[in-house]
């Protein structure tokens, strides 16, 4: 099977691939115990991708059939010139959708200039409403600065914002219908996303999973749930609005409700390697070769082996299978 015709990317499992999820840094201004739980190898300044260089892989690959290109961290504002590489992606015209994920703190200062150089999307990452939680999951007492970047993205016109809530049982359960709640009385959706053991031992983990079914019924409590249909750009979440709410809540079963086969996302992580997934630590080294000075038939032959390595799902599990070496916050989440 060719995987790339008429600028269409597809997968041995007949996948069409058209993201990258790019992250832009490997540097955050927080210290989420699931996100980073050991003390950060700093990586040195020539060791991560030039934006000539991320700029250089995303060409290339929207030429292969990329529409859509999400930028990540760590924090992604946390690397000056950013906004720069958004206008840049911007005059890509194949690409359709230039989104980003970040942790909220510095969203209020940038939120204006974000949306006017191109991005079309954000979501912003909280846990807890809870003050005092907060500053014991990130190790900063920051929470008013996120709740200011969720609203000056909104004010900002980013319709909707996004929040993503990794749901840690013991730790934030007790949270879902007061979290869940926000997507009532704001036009936000609100996703719930179940932990995944990335970077710690499966078994450690297991304690603190809960799966999407316990946090829909906890939903279920504030009103009748009628699902919605979202678009391409809602990705794997199953979403419902709440009774008359302004918003929507999303659920994203990462382990207990594969959603492998409709996949459509490849990787750059800020150290030059592109994965074929998430829960996986296969990669292939493009940061070598482009400063090698390969050319960009080369980088679409390191994209095409890429996809090779596109399983047909991932083998993460609180009991046996493998174990992902890699922390969230060197992958780009």
């Amino acid at each position: 099977m060719n995987p790339f015709i008429d600028n269409i990317l597809t997968d041995s499992c007949q996948r069409r691939v058209n993201y990258l999820r790019i992250s832009v840094t490997d540097r955050c201004n927080l210290r989420c115990r699931y996100c980073a739980p050991l003390i950060p190898k700093q990586i040195r300044k020539n060791e991560l991708l030039t934006f000539e260089e991320m700029y250089r892989v995303v060409e290339t690959a929207v030429a292969c059939g990329i529409t859509k290109v999400r930028l990540t961290g760590g924090e992604p504002l946390c690397r000056r010139g950013v906004i720069d590489f958004i206008r840049r992606l911007r005059d890509l015209p194949e690409l359709t959708d230039i989104s980003m994920t970040s942790n909220g703190t510095m969203v209020a200062a940038h939120a204006a200039r974000l949306k006017e150089a191109g991005l079309n999307r954000i979501n912003i990452s909280l846990d807890t409403l809870d003050r005092d939680k907060f500053r014991w999951l990130t190790g900063a007492d920051r929470f008013s600065e996120v709740w200011e970047g969720i609203e000056a993205a909104s004010e900002s016109g980013f319709d909707p914002v996004k929040i993503n809530t990794v749901v840690m049982k013991g730790f934030n359960d007790d949270e879902i219908e007061q979290m869940a709640g926000l997507a009532v009385r704001f036009p936000f959706h609100v996703r719930f996303i179940e932990y995944m053991p990335i970077g710690i031992d499966p078994s450690d983990a297991r304690s603190s999973f809960l799966p999407v079914s316990e946090v829909e019924a906890k939903i279920r409590r504030l009103g009748k749930l009628t699902p919605v249909s979202g678009p391409a750009a809602s990705g794997p979440a199953v979403q419902y609005r709440i009774g008359e709410g302004k918003g929507e809540v999303g659920l994203i079963g990462s382990m207990s409700s594969h959603f492998c086969s409709s996949c459509n996302r490849l990787r750059l992580t800020a150290t030059g390697y592109l994965r074929p997934c998430l829960l996986s630590d296969d990669q292939v080294n493009v940061i070598k070769p482009i400063r090698r000075g390969i050319t960009d038939s080369e980088i679409k032959a390191l994209i095409l082996e890429t996809l090779s390595k596109k399983g047909k799902e991932h083998l993460l599990s609180f009991t046996g299978g493998p174990s992902l070496q890699s922390c969230m916050g060197s992958i780009g989440g």
